[in-house]
């Protein structure tokens, strides 16, 4: 006992086997989670998969689940949000709309009957953090939305809770000012050794935002560990097409006259496998890891080669996305953009090679 007690106060948030329904809804199925101290967490996953709902659930709004959450080693899942030392940002932001920056920051701590002068003194120093502090006496209708989702962070800093929960805080804000947002929030972070948890459905603000993530599907943890973790080796299928664009083809384990293990996809291309254990009846590999040349240019190139006919493609910028027909399936490619390299056309006859290592075998 001593030796868990130990592990959940080194811990930053411990959720052990939480349940929540909604009526008849089962929300979150028996959900099991441990967040290091001073870590950037994040919960991903579609609209629907409870990722929200389980933020909720740890800041104490809504209904109570069943299971323990603690907050270094305090059991807080009974306790009411204003007993729970957290701060949540809300999507929306939330702030009065007739009061000053200044007086938005500071409203958590009047609550709380702190002494002015030490409400001056943090108000000026989280406002200094977020590079507010000469825009203090505006009303947040008079700043530009990355300044109000900044006032909104600073309103939860300077109640210094043990934990800052984001809930989708960057949906509002256009593509270029989200990255820019997503970096500060991240810098300010790792400054403040803060533990942090993020809820987002955007892959790319996880992968750039977190140490480590959970995928989230109908309520049920799918796969912990780092973006590139899950990227690489995800556990299922769910999480190898959530995770960004994945080639998935069906087929069979086999091998050949030399006891080489192959995978046959149902419309007869054989295909090595590397790894002689894993089990499935998919092959998943990513369509960075696939190669394409011209079919007279790809003769004797070594790793797996397919032939197909390219049947469209898509200008990404920095990408080029094919898409190739294999013997009925259908290949995604992505090749680096070059200026003035020649862009294959649909109809043309091209080679694929795919790095076996980058395929992976799993079930589904």
């Amino acid at each position: 006992m001593t030796t868990q007690v130990q592990q959940n106060a080194e811990a930053g948030v411990v959720i052990e086997n939480l349940n929540l329904s909604f009526g008849n809804t089962h929300v979150l199925k028996g959900v099991n989670l441990s967040i290091h101290q001073g870590e950037f967490f994040a919960f991903l996953g579609p609209s629907g998969s409870g990722k929200s709902t389980l933020l909720r659930a740890i800041a104490g709004f809504g209904p109570t689940p069943s299971g323990r959450i603690l907050i270094e080693g305090r059991d807080i899942a009974d306790l009411t949000p204003w007993q729970r030392d957290v701060g949540m940002v809300f999507q929306t932001y939330a702030l009065w709309p007739h009061m000053t920056v200044r007086r938005n920051v500071a409203f958590g701590l009047e609550e709380r009957k702190i002494p002015r002068k030490e409400i001056n003194e943090r108000v000026d120093r989280v406002l200094e953090m977020v590079g507010l502090l000469k825009l203090a006496d505006r009303r947040p209708s008079q700043l530009s939305g990355g300044q109000q989702q900044r006032i909104a962070l600073a309103r939860t800093l300077v109640v210094e809770p043990k934990v800052l929960l984001l809930d989708e805080p960057l949906s509002n804000l256009d593509a270029n000012l989200r990255i820019q947002m997503r970096r500060e929030i991240r810098e300010l972070q790792q400054k403040l050794k803060l533990t942090t948890i993020f809820v987002t459905h955007d892959q790319e603000e996880a992968n750039t935002t977190s140490d480590r993530m959970a995928v989230l599907d109908q309520g049920v943890i799918q796969q912990i560990g780092s973006p590139m973790d899950l990227y690489d080796k995800p556990d299922n299928l769910f999480v190898a097409k959530f995770l960004g664009a994945t080639n998935i083809i069906q087929g069979t384990v086999m091998r050949d006259s030399a006891d080489q293990r192959m995978f046959r996809t149902d419309s007869g291309t054989v295909i090595p496998l590397v790894d002689d254990t894993a089990v499935g009846g998919k092959i998943v590999f990513r369509p960075q890891n696939v190669e394409i040349r011209s079919a007279v240019a790809g003769a004797g190139v070594e790793g797996t080669g397919l032939s197909g006919v390219v049947h469209h493609t898509e200008f990404l910028g920095s990408i080029i996305r094919y898409g190739v027909d294999v013997n009925g399936d259908d290949v995604l490619v992505d090749h680096t953009h070059r200026y003035g390299e020649s862009v294959f056309r649909t109809g043309d006859r091209v080679e694929l090679t795919i790095a076996p290592e980058g395929i992976l075998l799993l079930e589904g």
